[in-house]
């Protein structure tokens, strides 16, 4: 009897130069922009050139939407660089989501509360510092249920998220604004109390500054420190790790809290530097997104810049043709679903060779 070789043979390959990788994702960006431009022209009969233009419009049209785009990045940014150690350890953190909520409400409480009898500058360095708290023990609960009793972090981490969204419910009718609206309403919108200052002109500045520092000082730390070099040993095997004398239960804890930490920052930025209000709704799903930012970078804080800004650009472009040709949100979304599925199998080919059956046996008597 002979065997049949399959088809096609997938195999993971060692490794791609870099060019090479982004060359394929370039590839798969204008296959995607193809597709799209076919389903455009067959649901609208619209020049797909016309619909891509409107799509950069909504994005940096103006100064203004500039200014919102690289707000939004930032916001996503700073998640996806809170989630880059844990992931790069292997600890799928899925609590981002509840991280943001809880900073952004102990940060509120501290503008509530405070706004009255402390100066802004005070406000901002007491909301640093408690929404970096309230992330780092978010995070630190999953962490030592895992380092100690080993549960399933995935599953601990999003269950948190839903806790972190009744701590917020039950705290907005204690803080509604107006009363009887059942919303925070702008915190201290008269006298500003708590808010970023503008720099240069513009009101999302330091943002964008916070962000870009952090994206700079977690590079930093994950490619260059002791930590970070145990938190990829880990990552890598938790046996090797014990056997070359790391404290795998100390480095869980550890990098934990650090992703906690500043993803509750996150929630920092986007109440006193963004909306200026809390709510459910604060978060906005950027917790689950950035997890593609995190996992596409390969944890390259870098690389996120440019993979916030795509995802962010995405975003408000189908708003923008959904506003401007009538298209419902569902089209919209297609187009960005479909760009997003050409990104992402991309890396598939950028992690595995595969090829068919007549140019492996030429490969195998080679």
């Amino acid at each position: 009897m002979t065997s049949h070789e399959p088809l096609i043979h997938i195999a993971k390959r060692d490794g791609m130069v870099w060019w090479r990788a982004w060359l394929v994702r370039l590839a798969a960006i204008l296959l995607a922009l193809v597709v799209c431009a076919l389903f455009i022209f067959s649901v609208t009969r619209m020049n797909p050139l016309s619909v891509y233009a409107s799509m950069w419009d909504g994005a940096f049209g103006t100064s203004r939407r500039v200014w919102i785009t690289l707000r939004d990045m930032a916001m996503l940014l700073c998640i996806g660089v809170g989630l880059a150690p844990a992931f790069m350890m292997r600890f799928w953190n899925i609590g981002a989501e509840g991280q943001i909520l809880v900073g952004g409400c102990a940060t509120a409480a501290v503008m509530i509360y405070g706004g009255a009898s402390l100066p802004s500058w005070a406000l901002l360095l007491l909301g640093t510092a408690v929404s970096l708290l309230a992330g780092a023990v978010w995070g630190l609960i999953p962490a030592v249920f895992k380092a100690r009793w080993n549960t399933n972090e995935t599953l601990f981490t999003l269950m948190m998220n839903y806790i972190a969204i009744q701590i917020t419910c039950f705290l907005i009718p204690k803080w509604e604004n107006p009363v009887g609206s059942n919303a925070v309403g702008i915190i201290n919108q008269k006298t500003q109390a708590g808010w970023f200052p503008k720099l240069f002109g513009q009101q999302y500045m330091l943002n964008v500054i916070i962000v870009l520092a952090l994206t700079v000082a977690m590079f930093l730390y994950l490619r260059y420190t002791k930590q970070g070099y145990e938190i990829s040993v880990v990552g890598e095997s938790e046996n090797t790790a014990r056997y070359a004398g790391i404290s795998v239960r100390r480095v869980i804890v550890r990098t934990m809290a650090l992703s906690g930490a500043i993803c509750g920052l996150s929630g920092f930025i986007a109440v006193a530097g963004s909306g200026h209000t809390i709510s459910t709704g604060t978060s906005g799903g950027r917790g689950f997104t950035a997890i593609i930012v995190a996992w596409m970078a390969k944890f390259n804080t870098f690389v996120m810049i440019l993979i916030a800004l795509l995802l962010v650009f995405l975003e408000k472009g189908a708003i923008e043709i959904a506003s401007k040709f009538k298209l419902t949100d569902y089209a919209s979304d297609v187009v960005k679903g479909i760009i997003l599925f050409f990104l992402l199998g991309s890396e598939f080919f950028i992690q595995y060779s595969v090829r068919l059956r007549h140019s492996h046996k030429k490969e195998v008597q080679a």
